[in-house]
């Protein structure tokens, strides 16, 4: 396969938060389409994935990215998952940056680290070079209620440029199984990021 582009990497990070499966299904939607996708899953993200979606995720990356490949069929190479603390990979520097990056789904804790510039592991700190390069940064905050800290925290970023997609899905496609419901708001995030998808009816289809 022809090494790729920046143009063709997608960086998405899974934190503690709930809603596991709108970062899975994510990652599996571009995959399918042929991108490369750089995922960062926290420790936190593992257990959430194992109590919401049954997924025991192995503990080492390279056991990650095998599991997932198998589970989405994915063709070897599209796939590269790292540690919290791979300080090497090249989400960590500009010089190799991906053209966008999602949390999804986005902790308030990881929330308030990229809003006060904290770079405590992978996923800050890939967040940190989205912001200082002028990238394209997409956080799918699932929480609720929200705080005074929080709203705050995302009027900051969304100051900055980054697009705050709360996981709040919408009704008007008559979604029959939950999984109309994730699809939902992860077209919504494929359309942030420029991704074309037909995962969902729009609105007057």
């Amino acid at each position: 396969m022809a090494e790729q582009s920046p143009q063709d990497r997608i960086c998405v990070a899974m934190t503690g938060a709930s809603g596991a499966a709108y970062g899975m299904r994510l990652v599996e939607v571009l995959l399918t389409a042929g991108i490369q996708v750089y995922l960062l899953i926290s420790d936190a993200a593992r257990v959430v994935c194992k109590e919401e979606l049954g997924l025991d995720l192995p503990e080492k990356p390279e056991g990650v990215t095998r599991f997932l490949n198998t589970r989405f069929g994915t063709e070897p190479g599209l796939l590269s998952v790292y540690a919290p603390h791979d300080w090497y990979s090249p989400v960590a520097s500009g010089s190799n940056a991906p053209r966008a990056m999602v949390i999804c789904p986005c902790s308030g804790g990881t929330l308030a680290a990229i809003a006060h510039g904290l770079s405590d592991n992978l996923t800050e700190r890939a967040a940190d070079v989205m912001l200082k390069e002028g990238r394209k940064l997409v956080l799918v905050p699932r929480e609720s209620p929200v705080s005074t800290i929080h709203l705050e925290n995302m009027l900051s970023l969304a100051r900055m440029g980054v697009r705050i997609l709360p996981a709040s899905p919408g009704f008007y496609h008559r979604p029959q199984r939950i999984e109309d419901l994730v699809d939902f708001m992860v077209a919504r995030v494929l359309d942030q990021i420029g991704v074309p998808n037909q995962i969902g009816r729009r609105w007057g289809e």
